[in-house]
């Protein structure tokens, strides 16, 4: 079965996705953006795609913006480390845990001079998702598009959710996919994705982990680990992409699917520019900031239609691979496959992010469940820039 899957992996890239993401140097037709992008599944990235943008210009001042939400409360993330909806180690248990960001109402001007000027216990994210550009940030709605217009008219939809990212450099997102089409737009600074095609889950060994969130004390400026109750498990990939030079061996040996296969597609997103990301790729997450010390993106989340590549995509994931199922890993890097929770064929579902599905809003599902046109499809296994 594992020599089948590998083919698939190299056909795929063969014969649809090529070495290189495409770039178009302008926006396309909503006919040539279905027909060459949608359908296939397939990424791009579209330069000049927003110059008309006030935020452009605009946002890059941090005083602009500090001004125009002076009054604004908005939901900050926190996190020692600016790893967010990752996995860390257990606490008491040699495994590991699924662990979301600690989540706090503050003033705006507050919030960005934390992301501008991290202290050195803390790394802070405004990351909420769940609508929030159009809910938190309603002052700045006037400097962007409300949609996009040739993606909107492609797919036959306005969208779900737009949502505001600023963070700085210390903020990365681990390997995740979402069930939404994503218009994922940069205002300032640049993106560094690794995008890997559904195709691919086998190399993600996702397996289920018990969810902890972090809670962070103003007090003593430390962070602490409380488990959800009632036990709520999580399925992530266990794969970290760049690993310390000194760890890369052992993670290759832990990982060969990943780091032996067919390398991730790498794009660098940048001010003026917009990805678009499909419908279950996997994307692991990196930023640099612009020149107002940040980086700053609005992405637009349009339904994804559950048709026959997603009942394929279920039926590929449920594909067993004596690679990851007879997997030696060292003891205490990963939870034993024989648990009640543990399965590496799970969807990884995730509605929230580059980023956490945390803050359960209608607007933006739970993870074990999608919500679509009043209809619920209730996932028999379990996704979040």
């Amino acid at each position: 079965m594992e020599g089948k899957v590998e083919s698939l992996w190299e056909e795929v890239r063969e014969l649809t996705l090529g070495t290189t993401v495409d770039r178009l140097q302008s926006p396309p037709t909503p006919l040539q953006f279905l027909r060459d992008f949608v359908s296939q599944n397939k990424p791009c990235i579209i330069s000049n795609a927003i110059p008309h943008w006030p935020a452009l210009s605009l946002w890059s001042t941090p005083s602009y913006l500090s001004t125009a939400l002076s009054s604004s409360l908005v939901s900050l993330h926190l996190t020692p480390d600016g790893q967010a909806d990752a996995l860390v180690p257990h606490p008491s248990q040699s495994s590991l845990c699924f662990v979301s960001a600690h989540v706090q109402s503050t003033l705006f001007p507050q919030a960005l001079d934390l992301i501008r000027r991290p202290p050195n216990h803390l790394v802070a994210y405004l990351q909420q998702q769940n609508d929030c550009f159009r809910t938190e940030y309603s002052e700045l709605e006037s400097d962007c598009d409300a949609h996009i217009p040739w993606a909107s008219e492609a797919l036959g939809c306005l969208p779900e959710a737009v949502n505001l990212w600023i963070g700085n450099h210390l903020s990365q997102t681990s390997f995740h996919k979402d069930h939404y089409e994503n218009l994922y737009a940069v205002v300032s600074g640049e993106k560094h994705f690794l995008l890997l095609p559904p195709t691919d889950v086998h190399r993600m060994y996702i397996k289920e982990y018990p969810a902890a969130r972090y809670s962070y004390s103003q007090e003593n400026g430390e962070f602490r680990l409380e488990f959800e109750e009632p036990e709520r498990y999580v399925p992530w990939s266990s794969v970290d992409p760049c690993p310390a030079r000194a760890s890369l061996k052992q993670e290759s040996l832990k990982f060969p699917l990943y780091f032996n296969g067919p390398k991730p597609f790498e794009v660098t997103v940048k001010a003026g520019e917009v990805l678009y990301l499909p419908s279950m790729w996997f994307h692991h997450v990196r930023q640099s900031p612009g020149d107002g010390g940040c980086t700053i993106a609005v992405n637009y989340w349009y339904d994804m239609q559950f048709d026959i590549k997603y009942a394929y995509f279920n039926f590929l994931q449920s594909l067993p691979c004596r690679s990851i199922d007879d997997q030696t890993i060292p003891e205490g890097d990963c939870e034993d496959d024989s648990g009640p929770h543990a399965s590496s064929n799970h969807l990884n579902s995730r509605f929230s992010g580059d980023e956490s599905a945390t803050n359960n809003v209608e607007i933006h599902k739970d993870r074990d469940n999608v919500q679509v046109h009043e209809r619920t499809f209730v996932l028999d296994s379990s996704m979040f820039v």
